[in-house]
């Protein structure tokens, strides 16, 4: 079984992210703050060592966590 380097939250933001979402409709989608959706896109950015949303959605997908 392979680990997986996204939490559950984090893979549900990137979900609704590639469903082009915006910061205010995940976090109404999710019932959290924008704050908060940031900091799951940050902390995902971080873990993947990518700058900005598109790059660790493209890593993602390259790396079988995310599915278009």
């Amino acid at each position: 079984m392979t680990k997986k380097i996204l939490t559950s939250r984090e893979h549900e933001v990137f979900t609704l992210l590639i469903q082009n979402k915006n910061t205010k409709d995940i976090a109404k989608d999710l019932q959290i703050s924008e704050k908060t959706v940031r900091n799951h896109i940050s902390n995902a950015m971080q873990k993947l060592g990518v700058n900005g949303r598109a790059s660790a959605v493209i890593e993602l997908i390259r790396l079988g966590e995310l599915y278009i």
